[in-house]
């Protein structure tokens, strides 16, 4: 049987679902009003070592103590500030601090081509999903893959390692790689350590195939070449 519609107190719920989503709405629209701004000021306190008035040791530390959550999102929003100089400060607040990773990554890699309006009027237009696709076509030439968002449970004291290989996986990689692309790598790096060892030659061969198609033609060229002296 069908509950009893009490018309009064469903206005009333339905109302404060709105309000609450609607004030959300208002929260994150001013977040992303900051996010320039945190950018501009923490790339000045890396330069001025502002850090030293609290007794800090370095800007790494810094962040630490400041970025509970992630210092990544740190190194970004000073990316922004970066790489996009030419793009009006009122436009990146517009188009929020995702989009606005997203455009740091093309105008990184495109230096003085960056063709900042046609990039700004893509992310103005697409949904955000739908500009980190068409900028990962362009920076690796490809249509990205199917997609899958992975949720588990990390200790605040696992997160310190986590961070730091991720990074350096990063660094390995080029700074346009996503997390996703840098997670595998560890992975396909410790697969192919234990297969190595167990002396399971298919799973080997599987997880170098992987790292190997994650290099610049360059790197793979080079393992090439080396592959080619074994005896």
């Amino acid at each position: 049987m069908l509950p009893e519609l009490k018309v009064k107190r469903a206005v009333f719920v339905l109302g404060k679902i709105d309000e609450i989503l609607s004030w959300d709405k208002r929260q994150a629209h001013e977040r992303d009003q900051k996010f320039v701004d945190l950018g501009r000021y923490l790339c000045e306190v890396r330069a001025g070592q502002y850090w030293r008035i609290d007794k800090m040791k370095s800007f790494d530390e810094f962040l630490e103590k400041r970025f509970l959550d992630s210092r990544r999102k740190a190194y970004y929003l000073m990316a922004i500030h970066e790489n996009l100089t030419r793009v009006p400060k009122q436009q990146l607040r517009e188009i929020g601090w995702s989009k606005a990773t997203e455009l740091a990554k093309v105008a990184r890699r495109e230096g003085e081509r960056f063709e900042s309006a046609t990039w700004v009027h893509k992310a103005q237009e697409l949904p955000k999903e739908e500009f980190k696709r068409e900028v990962e076509r362009h920076l690796t030439g490809r249509e990205s893959e199917p997609w899958e968002l992975l949720y588990f449970k990390l200790y605040k004291s696992q997160l310190n390692v986590i961070e730091q290989a991720l990074e350096t996986a990063g660094l390995m990689l080029g700074s346009d790689k996503s997390r996703g692309y840098c997670l595998e790598m560890i992975c396909a790096d410790f697969l192919a350590g234990v297969n190595l060892e167990n002396g399971d030659p298919d799973a080997l061969l599987l997880a170098l195939h992987r790292l190997i198609g994650m290099l610049s033609t360059t790197q793979r060229q080079q393992i090439f070449e080396r592959v080619e002296t074994l005896p």
